[in-house]
């Protein structure tokens, strides 16, 4: 390999890996350095110049001249009578340069120099790219699936550089395939036997949170300020967003006209749930919101306990609750208050809770219904078997079975 090539070579492979000229130069300087300290010792009186743009580099050994057969060390000092066969003005003193051409340092300096430069790029590459991902986390980028493992999907971004996905950061329902495009925000950056690994992630608040400002032009430009994300990946999301422009409904304009806006978002996660609130210091119309689409009749605020007692009609409460109680588990990290759903009307004597047919009802079976907002006889009996069927877990058999067990309270 000539000289030529090697500059050439590690000019492409700059290139690919996005590594400055100005740390290249400095770079092939070194490597050369230590070849030549190698040879001569010390590397004090040598110049190294290299040209990326031309493809080459020239190398200079000063020597200083002495009289005939007062050389010492021929690799610091050049006899006058050799010194005036390249100039004939020299005189002793002086200092001459010789030029040391790239085939002088031998072939196995060279696989040295080689595998050196090699070994310092990837170290650079490996810095730089811990770097540029460090400063890029909470941003949302997009990759390609390179390979499907079971607790993880390896993903290349643009300049090929490797990205991880782990399961744990997957939306439950996310499936891909190699070769598939992907969506993901950057969650971390570590060092790993000093190579970066670069953790996404499509369940953190703040990939919604970007896909938000990607959809909704004013929250991208500060018109509208999303303050704040809570999230149960591929169930439900609950979005508080407040406008300064009294003019600008935030609401409205995040939904977008007939849900155009909303619509990507809810696709890209997966048929999120996506309730979008209108923020308010107003406590209690807070949570009130935040409980939506459930109507809430009174709200009672415990500062000092940060609890919420909040007081419903029948037909409401499950609602409130939601499927598997995300409605109302979510209600409450929004909005930090700790809430209590009551039944407007609750001291109906003739009404009996769930609890009281342990013994006739397994717990599993009261579980399901008091998960949906069904914690008494008539609070079950009054929803259809097709509504049970579709908002539980319970087989038609075993509502049938639960209705027949109820009913006969009432007899």
């Amino acid at each position: 390999m000539n000289s030529l090539n090697l500059i050439e070579s590690f000019t492409e492979f700059k290139e690919f890996k996005s590594i400055d000229r100005q740390t290249m130069m400095r770079v092939l300087e070194d490597v050369f350095r230590s070849i030549l300290k190698k040879k001569y010792g010390t590397d004090e009186h040598c110049d190294v110049i290299i040209n990326i743009d031309k493809g080459d580099f020239e190398i200079w050994v000063n020597k200083e001249i002495v009289p005939d057969g007062e050389v010492e060390d021929p690799n610091i000092e050049i006899a006058y009578s050799q010194a005036v066969k390249i100039e004939p003005d020299f005189e002793v003193g002086e200092e001459v340069s010789e030029e040391i051409k790239f085939e002088d340092f031998g072939r196995r300096n060279i696989l040295s120099l080689r595998q050196n430069l090699i070994s310092r790029i990837l170290e650079l590459e490996k810095d730089q790219l811990y770097k540029i991902y460090k400063d890029r986390i909470g941003d949302i980028i997009t990759g390609e699936v390179y390979q499907v493992w079971k607790k993880e999907i390896l993903i290349l971004d643009d300049e090929g550089n490797e990205l991880i996905l782990p399961k744990s950061e997957q939306i439950p329902s996310d499936y891909f395939k190699k070769g598939e495009p992907v969506r993901a925000v950057v969650a971390k950056v570590d060092m790993r036997n000093s190579t970066p690994v670069i953790i996404l992630s499509r369940t953190a608040p703040e990939f919604l949170e970007r896909l938000f400002e990607l959809e909704v032009p004013e929250v991208f430009d500060g018109l509208i300020t999303i303050k704040k994300i809570v999230r149960v990946p591929g169930e439900r999301a609950k979005v508080a967003v407040e406008s300064y422009d009294d003019r600008i409904d935030p609401v409205g304009a995040c939904v977008g006209m007939k849900g155009s806006r909303i619509h990507g978002i809810v696709r890209e996660l997966r048929n999120e749930n996506i309730d979008v609130i209108n923020y308010t210091n107003n406590m209690p119309l807070y949570i009130q919101r935040s409980l939506s689409p459930a109507k809430i009749t009174n709200v009672e605020i415990l500062e000092e306990e940060e609890r919420a007692n909040v007081y419903l009609k029948n037909d409401q409460v499950s609602l409130a609750i939601g499927k598997g109680g995300f409605n109302i588990k979510l209600a409450s990290r929004l909005t930090g208050y700790e809430i209590d759903v009551y039944r407007e009307g609750a001291e109906d004597v003739e009404d009996v809770d769930l609890e009281e047919f342990a013994d006739e009802i397994d717990s599993w079976i009261i579980d399901e219904l008091k998960a949906i907002g069904c914690d008494t006889a008539k609070s079950v009996l009054e929803l259809k078997v097709e509504e049970l069927i579709k908002r539980t877990d319970l087989e038609e058999e075993t509502i049938l079975e639960v209705f027949k067990i109820l009913e006969s309270e009432f007899e």
